[in-house]
């Protein structure tokens, strides 16, 4: 399988990748949505543009460590809680996070953000989390498309 980045090492490289992007380019029309920047045996990164804001649900990455890298707008990243206070961390322009490939989360895209996602291995799939007739359930999903919300976990967790 060659190198597997650790999570911080996925947001340094997300970052790193930032360097290239021209905001000023970027097409700014519809909802949003992802372009492939690099796929190799090591990592993959995806440019994320969200015109729109967006709730990507509680999801897994099948394993794969995430570094995200915000260039425009805010982003907020929350892990699964299952007792305790929430956990959420807003991130803004300039800043990156990491999360480990074991872990459960959900990100909500502010209107205009733009983010960097680097996974490492290459996401091989999405796990997507919902509350169905009272019982967590995990559906996979492809890794190449955007992951729904979670409505009927939030509403569990109490997430507004």
């Amino acid at each position: 399988m060659g190198i597997m980045y650790k999570p911080e090492e996925c947001a340094e490289l997300a970052r790193r990748a930032a360097e290239s992007v021209d905001l000023g380019e970027l097409p700014r029309s519809g909802p949003g949505g992802y372009v492939l920047l690099w796929s190799d045996e090591h990592s993959i990164a995806w440019l994320n543009t969200w015109w729109e804001a967006r709730d990507t649900g509680f999801h897994d990455h099948d394993g794969s460590a995430v570094g995200v890298y915000v260039l425009a707008g805010r982003v907020s990243n929350e892990g699964l809680p299952i007792e305790g206070t929430r956990r959420v961390g807003w991130y803004g322009a300039g800043e990156s996070f990491s999360f480990p490939g074991t872990g459960i989360h959900r990100m909500d895209h502010e209107a205009g953000a733009i983010t960097i996602h680097v996974y490492s291995p290459p996401l091989r799939g999405i796990g997507h989390y919902e509350v169905v007739d009272g019982f967590l359930r995990r559906t996979p999903g492809s890794p190449d498309e955007a992951s729904p919300p979670s409505p009927a976990l939030r509403e569990a967790l109490g997430v507004g």
